[in-house]
């Protein structure tokens, strides 16, 4: 699959989550098989640009290549100015957020809040795409509520603006993340365009992943929550697209060296203080689903110190290998149905 002039190695793409899909996160999932992963979103909001947040967000030292960040706003000019903001600062592809339901982005006109004002997504999407010289993509929903659905106008608005891959998410903006994903919309706008469609929303599992391509005709898919703690589902969605069978799980040894990677660039990355607390969640998310997962999670929760956090994580993944040579999970968990813009 490609995006202009990327060609990516697969069809298996990580969402972009607020507070979750950071630079080292997403190196992870690259390493890890995802062939392709969006930064958090970005605000338009040119006051912004400056705050360490945003800075953060942002920030794409080091990783592989296509470099992709996700801007969020309403206002045609401002978005034009954060895309060219971005691009100079090494973004390789833009991507416009027209799905995140948070009240509090919905409540200033951003994200799926747009769906409602065709007008204005047309006039944002001619600003950006005609102010940077890279791909510009588009993430969106099926429409601002069931009785409202507007994907199709959206994705034929985006495919005149000159929009290179579209991401729908099968949900409305008053759907939330509630309820199951619908697939019916997603066939609907790949049949209706040319230009590249990922499925995204409750795809959780290999199967999930095979059935929804299947069923929609999308070129990929784009994996949410289910990643958190779990990047390698990246490979092994991609194992089972090549292959039709499924990668047994990862051996406690080899997650043990992934936290002993991923936990030191998340310190390095975010200081000591915010790093020991921002991990908490990805920790969690990692042992959650394994044997005295969720015991080990209120007592790590404790810890103040990087050091004293690390030795922890690595001592629980010594004591997994009295369950086995690989991880031994608990039933699935739910779908992936939070998170995902």
């Amino acid at each position: 699959m490609q995006i202009g002039p990327y060609k990516l190695r697969n069809n298996v793409f990580v969402a972009p989550m607020a507070g979750v899909t950071d630079r080292p996160f997403r190196q992870l999932c690259k390493q890890l098989g995802a062939g392709y992963a969006v930064s958090e979103m970005a605000a338009s909001n040119p006051r912004l640009w400056a705050s360490e947040k945003s800075s953060r967000r942002i920030d794409h030292a080091g990783e592989m290549e296509p470099k992709a960040v996700q801007i969020a706003g309403a206002v045609p000019e401002e978005l034009a100015e954060c895309a060219k903001f971005n691009v100079e600062r090494g973004a390789q592809i833009i991507d416009i957020n027209m799905g995140c339901p948070v009240k509090k982005v919905c409540n200033n006109w951003c994200g799926s809040a747009l769906l409602q004002h065709e007008d204005l997504v047309e006039r944002i999407l001619d600003a950006v795409v005609a102010a940077v010289d890279v791909p510009v993509t588009l993430k969106f929903r099926t429409g601002w509520n069931r009785e409202n659905k507007n994907a199709l106008r959206i994705a034929r608005i985006a495919e005149q603006a000159g929009i290179q891959m579209l991401t729908l998410h099968g949900r409305t903006r008053a759907d939330g993340y509630k309820g199951d994903a619908e697939y019916d919309t997603i066939k609907a706008v790949k049949a209706a365009v040319s230009i590249p469609v990922v499925a995204n929303g409750d795809i959780t599992t290999p199967e999930k992943a095979r059935h929804v391509l299947d069923y929609t005709g999308a070129d990929a898919v784009m994996i949410g929550r289910a990643a958190q703690g779990r990047p390698w589902i990246c490979r092994e969605i991609d194992h089972y697209l090549r292959t039709g069978t499924e990668l047994p799980a990862p051996t406690v040894e080899e997650v043990r060296a992934l936290m002993n990677e991923h936990l030191p660039a998340h310190y390095a990355f975010y200081g000591e203080y915010l790093g020991v607390r921002t991990a908490r969640k990805h920790i969690g998310w990692y042992v959650q689903d394994l044997p005295d997962g969720e015991q080990f999670r209120r007592r790590m929760n404790l810890l103040e110190s990087t050091a004293e956090q690390l030795a922890a994580v690595d001592e629980f993944f010594k004591s997994q290998l009295r369950h086995g040579e690989r991880l031994q999970y608990r039933p699935a968990r739910p779908a992936d149905e939070a998170m995902a813009a």
